[in-house]
């Protein structure tokens, strides 16, 4: 068979060519304009707003910004948000759109009875609902590789209503730790899935491979899992799972691949040794001593603290809708995340917006602003965490901020979030990337 493919295709390259007409040059598109009308612009978290102004969107990219409200030429559209305040669109660091999400023990019984193409569909409700909520950017940290690398490609061509992804694939983790697909499952189906997993590796040269397999399905960063997790089935507590040789290896394949890298981890001992390591930014980081806080300033590394995860774990784990292991995790690490958020943010540790949404209900996302403001922050700071400073942590110039050349992710609610930081939890007007996927209800 390849023997004949071959010499069609030789013959083919030997073949005379035949003269073909010259094609016509395609008509350019005509360009796509929009003019927004905002009451009050919120144009670059952390500074102050300014007031009537008018944002030109041109083919998903703000072209400029004029002072008060500037009609706009024929052909171009009107977006009328006069009324309304007007800020970039949010940026949720840590979130799982793959499969149910937020109701764990619907997860559970439908385990068996759902593939993936279920959690796809899923998957795709789940990233409506985080788009229409005013969250444009994501960072999935653990799902199926291929599916929400499909589902993030999708987005992008504009075939899904969803927020733009930065996905990881699924998280590396140690045989055993949390990630491990195998905790808790019979004999039957623990084989099933061992014979398929490509993120569980033991000692620095296993687990550099398995960076490299994430990352050859389509990771754009890396997530590890330092310590032990809530949400696991089994009982091996929060501390340190993987040694600090393994963590170095994940680091610095990632870093090589020009991946950042990023750790879940509760225990300070595993947070510490993931900032040793070179990480980014660290999960969760729910026991915290003045040490690992010296060091997060001292490497430069970012928190994303997940406030509203252990709060959902714990009341799912006291109804029932969490198996047995992973009551007594949730109840330690729901009792010390908090204050150990707090001791950090006032020690100046850099904070970035991640809720964990998946284990909370999509869509639930800006409900985490209200504890970032129990946490010491002024609602200026907590807005800007998921602007200007999680694009910080991404890496993208193009996000967090509204200026001529950024992306035109744009989102508007009814009253000034610089006073009551709630209001994000009821977004009127989502745009993403120049598109408009929500408006104000009549």
């Amino acid at each position: 068979m390849l023997k004949t493919i071959a010499t069609a295709m030789v013959l083919a390259m030997a073949a005379p060519a035949v003269a073909q007409p010259a094609a016509a040059p395609a008509a350019a598109a005509p360009a796509t304009v929009a003019y927004i009308h905002a009451g009050a612009l919120l144009d670059r978290p952390g500074q102050p707003p300014r007031g009537n102004s008018t944002i030109v969107v041109r083919d998903g990219v703000v072209a400029e910004i004029r002072d008060g409200f500037v009609a706009p030429p024929a052909g171009a559209t009107l977006v009328d948000l006069s009324r309304r305040f007007v800020m970039p669109g949010m940026i949720d660091m840590h979130v799982h759109l793959w499969g149910i999400g937020g109701d764990p023990l619907r997860e559970r019984l439908a385990r068996m009875t759902t593939d993936d193409a279920d959690d796809m569909m899923t998957s795709v409700a789940n990233a409506r609902k985080t788009l229409e909520a005013g969250f444009t950017t994501v960072r999935d940290l653990g799902g199926d590789a291929r599916g929400i690398r499909a589902l993030r490609d999708a987005i992008e061509r504009g075939d899904v209503a969803g927020p733009s992804i930065v996905n990881a694939g699924q998280m590396i983790s140690v045989s055993g730790g949390h990630g491990d697909g195998t905790n808790g499952l019979a004999e039957e189906w623990a084989d099933a899935v061992h014979a398929h997993q490509m993120n569980v590796c033991d000692g620095a040269d296993e687990c550099r491979r398995a960076v490299r397999r994430q990352v050859g399905l389509g990771a754009q960063v890396i997530k590890f899992a330092a310590t032990g997790g809530v949400l696991s089935n089994v009982a091996g507590g929060l501390g340190r799972a993987m040694t600090p040789e393994e963590m170095r290896a994940i680091v610095e394949t990632a870093h090589a691949l020009g991946r950042k890298a990023t750790a879940h981890s509760h225990a300070a001992e595993g947070t510490r040794a993931a900032l040793e390591a070179g990480v980014d930014s660290v999960e969760h980081a729910s026991y915290l001593d003045d040490d690992t806080i010296r060091l997060f300033k001292a490497k430069g590394a970012w928190l994303v603290p997940t406030e509203i995860a252990p709060i959902a774990a714990l009341a799912q784990a006291r109804s029932g809708a969490l198996p047995p292991a992973t009551i007594p995790k949730a109840e330690a690490a729901a009792a010390a995340m908090h204050a150990s958020h707090k001791r950090a943010f006032a020690a100046g540790v850099k904070f970035a917006f991640g809720t964990d949404t998946g284990v909370s209900k999509h869509g639930g996302n800006a409900t985490e602003f209200a504890q970032l403001i129990d946490l010491g922050m002024t609602p200026a700071q907590a807005i800007r965490s998921a602007t200007v400073d999680a694009a910080d942590l991404l890496g993208r110039d193009d996000l967090g901020l509204l200026a001529p050349g950024k992306r035109a992710d744009i989102i508007a609610v009814s009253g000034s979030p610089l006073e009551d930081v709630t209001r994000l939890e009821h977004v009127d007007f989502v745009m993403h990337r120049g598109v408009v996927a929500k408006r104000p209800a009549a």
